[in-house]
């Protein structure tokens, strides 16, 4: 996740051309911007991680996405993240800054290789029932 913070200041920074004669309220303002895309990344790993923790042993593509409860966790998670990053008041609040659109898609190749290693890992599992892929990584 420090990768996301990284990626943002140096945008800001260097696409803006803020390392000469900037101030400290804006620099103070590009590192909560930068905190605010921090928190976006962990939202979007834990969409990613709910996703891998609904089945133990099936596929997620066999499993389907029909728990209604889990759906709306997801949708409710990403209506709070909205409320906070985005809500009049939350800079002074919070101090969370709305970050742009493209700072939320960051983290995706991130949990794209956390729901292919799991889909990995259960495939193993499936193939050798209690096999050494199951008896150490099964929880």
């Amino acid at each position: 996740m420090r990768f996301d913070y990284n990626i943002l200041v140096q945008q800001e920074v260097f696409l803006q051309d803020l390392i000469i004669g900037d101030t400290y309220r804006e620099r103070k303002e590009l590192e909560y911007t930068a905190s605010t895309g921090f928190f976006v990344s962990i939202v979007v790993t834990q969409w990613c991680d709910l996703i891998i923790c609904k089945t133990r042993r099936n596929s997620i593509i066999h499993q389907g996405m029909r728990n209604h409860v889990l759906n709306f966790a997801l949708f409710l998670e990403t209506v709070i993240a909205c409320v906070i990053c985005y809500c009049p008041g939350m800079k002074t609040a919070l101090r969370m800054y709305p970050v742009r659109f493209i700072w939320w898609t960051y983290t995706l190749p991130f949990g794209l290789l956390i729901i292919l290693f799991d889909e990995g890992r259960r495939y193993f599992i499936r193939r050798s029932p209690g096999g050494w892929v199951e008896q150490e990584t099964y929880y």
